[in-house]
């Protein structure tokens, strides 16, 4: 099951929790300007923990292969 997805027709094609018009972004724009993950998901209740938590792992992984 996919926790993300992109569809033209939604906000451009930008990449999107599953489920929702919440983008992806805006969780990396929240945590840049200092706010919480409850702070988000408070803002954003169509966006679950795991949805969340996938995201950030899946960074975390890139970011590791990028140090390789």
């Amino acid at each position: 099951m996919g926790m993300l997805t992109s569809d033209p027709n939604v906000l451009g094609g930008a990449l999107v929790f599953k489920g929702t018009r919440v983008p992806v972004n805006g969780l990396f724009d929240y945590l840049v300007a200092g706010e919480s993950i409850k702070d988000f998901l408070d803002d954003f209740p169509t966006v679950s923990f795991e949805q969340v938590k996938h995201v950030l792992q899946s960074a975390e992984v890139a970011v590791a292969r990028m140090a390789v």
